[in-house]
């Protein structure tokens, strides 16, 4: 997966580094986001999610949106309000319905693992906040692929193996996915967000992460066609 990344964000930097200026004064900032909030952070997520049940997994990857508010109340003095931290919960509500009812045992590591990188995605999202309004989101993206593209490639080939033999078995759909994550999640969705998120506060926008796990199911019905439990669809209308 952290191959995969690489990938992401070496594709994405190549398509956009030609139409974006250079961020001069600023490149050593965008490396340690780009280290810190995606190099640093896929390789704890990813390394956890390996070992943890999908239902915890939904569950801990959704404390990026806490750990973001809590250190931009910090960093920048942002006050949530009670109507936000209520809302807060209660989407936390819908998202434990959705995951159902997973179990701890033997897998406290992973949950820190998890855990650990949704908090290091959240101090990424507050590096990224500190740059708002001196680079524009497009050039960030860019430059972030720029540096996190390498960073991952190597430190895939450092902790991974089977890299050759999955470019050269690589199906259409593979290389599909490929370009979707780079292009679509990457340098349109990051770039939307990072706008976004240059505009308003993090205590704002960070809330409708929460309606992540929402349009997964959302996508699995009609992509997959899987049946969500009754369980899950009220979660889904909780959040």
């Amino acid at each position: 997966p952290v191959f995969l990344m690489g990938l992401r964000f070496s594709l994405a930097a190549a398509v956009l580094v030609w139409f974006v200026p250079i961020p001069r004064g600023y490149l050593l900032k965008i490396f340690w986001i780009a280290m810190v909030g995606f190099c640093l952070q896929y390789g704890l997520t990813f390394t956890g999610l390996s070992m943890i049940d999908a239902s915890l997994a939904v569950i801990v990857m959704q404390l990026e949106v806490p750990f973001a508010v809590l250190i931009a109340a910090f960093v920048f003095r942002e006050q949530p309000g009670w109507q936000r931290l209520t809302g807060m919960l209660i989407a936390f509500a819908g998202v434990a319905l959705i995951a159902g009812q997973p179990t701890l045992k033997g897998q406290l590591f992973a949950v820190f693992l998890t855990g650990s990188g949704a908090m290091i995605w959240a101090v990424g999202q507050v590096m990224v906040k500190q740059l708002a309004g001196a680079v524009a989101p497009l050039s960030l993206i860019a430059w972030i692929g720029c540096f996190a593209g390498p960073q991952m490639l190597l430190g895939s080939f450092l902790i991974e193996t089977g890299q050759l033999d999955a470019l050269r078995s690589a199906s259409w759909i593979g290389w599909g996915s490929v370009v979707y994550l780079g292009i679509v999640m990457t340098a349109i969705g990051y770039g939307i967000w990072y706008r976004v998120l240059s505009k308003h506060s993090i205590t704002q926008v960070m809330p409708v992460l929460l309606l992540t796990p929402v349009f997964t199911i959302m996508t699995s019905i009609v992509f997959l066609g899987e049946q969500p439990s009754v369980d899950v669809l009220v979660g889904g209308v909780i959040v």
